[in-house]
């Protein structure tokens, strides 16, 4: 059985394959007839419209979950909720706080389970991220993309200013699977552990560091950033407010950039905080072809992960 907690659960070649179906308009209906339970602890905009869409174009019937509805680990344990919603349902995706969580749904083996966001890693987004880098830069069109995975992004650079979190680590495996140069600007305690660098060298990815957010994206292809404060750490707003300060991506750091760089974050944008208004409504914002591109990738990810990606190259029952 084949998951998708974090991006390295794909190889490249897989990765690869499961952005070529993003990019299929008419991919295989794996979810004819069948349903697929949505959980969420956390609440949001692209992911469930992604992914209810998603679903509902590979011919299946998605199921909205509020935490309310199964209490995880309070009213039923999570494997015992993911036994019930394995009976009824082909696929499993959750977006959680604790990235165990996930984990713990996909120990199960019962169904493919999918991680819509975790403290750990947003994989959805990362796919997101490098197809819309990939319709940029190489055409929307997958016959016009480099031959190869490791082709797929070579030789452009894209650099992330502020918060070395999940969107980061997920879409610097990504980007840098690909063989993007990833580099990072955020201030000191704010960056990936050790133990998401050996991940990310492991995966054959390595980032160069900075406290600089010019320095960062000096000649950069691509310029990324991610709200300062996440859900569940707003106690630490204020101090992050201050931390942050100098990783503002603003119109001066992308003319430090340069013309050629665009710009994307994930969404929600707190304008005025990690990012302007003239940066997120500017020429170089990729920000909304970068949302559509949430549902095509979920739907690639589906169509591979109940497709070619199930065992034999079969279909989930």
């Amino acid at each position: 059985m084949r998951h998708l907690l974090e991006v390295d659960d794909l190889t490249t070649d897989e990765l690869w394959r499961v952005l070529h179906l993003a990019a299929d308009p008419a991919p295989p209906r794996v979810l004819e007839g069948k349903g697929m339970a949505l959980v969420f602890e956390k609440p949001s905009t692209r992911t469930r419209n992604s992914m209810e869409m998603a679903v509902f174009q590979l011919g299946g019937h998605p199921v909205y979950i509020q935490a309310a509805e199964v209490g995880l680990d309070a009213r039923e344990s999570v494997e015992d909720v993911t036994r019930t919603l394995a009976s009824y349902h082909a696929c499993v995706g959750a977006r959680t706080f604790a990235h165990a969580t996930v984990e713990r749904m996909a120990a199960e083996d019962l169904v493919p389970g999918v991680n819509m966001l975790s403290d750990a890693a947003h994989p959805l987004q990362a796919l997101a991220d490098v197809l819309t880098l990939l319709q940029e830069f190489s055409g929307p069109d997958a016959a016009e993309w480099p031959t190869t995975a490791s082709e797929g992004l070579a030789g452009r650079s894209m650099a992330y200013v502020g918060d070395g979190n999940n969107v980061f680590r997920s879409l610097a495996l990504a980007a840098g699977m690909l063989g993007a140069e990833v580099r990072f600007a955020g201030p000191n305690g704010y960056r990936l552990p050790d133990a998401d660098r050996d991940r990310l060298a492991a995966a054959g990815v390595s980032i160069t560091e900075t406290d600089l957010a010019a320095e960062a994206v000096a000649g950069v292809d691509a310029v990324y950033t991610d709200v300062w404060t996440s859900m569940g750490q707003e106690e630490e707003s204020a101090r992050r407010l201050v931390d942050f300060e100098a990783f503002r991506v603003d119109e001066a750091l992308m003319a430090a950039a340069g013309p050629q760089a665009v710009f994307l974050h994930c969404l929600p944008a707190h304008r005025g905080e990690e990012v302007t208004d003239g940066v997120v409504d500017g020429p170089a914002s990729r920000v909304w072809p970068q949302a559509a591109n949430r549902m095509h990738a979920a739907r690639g990810l589906l169509a591979w992960l109940l497709g070619e990606g199930f065992p034999e190259g079969g279909e989930a029952p």
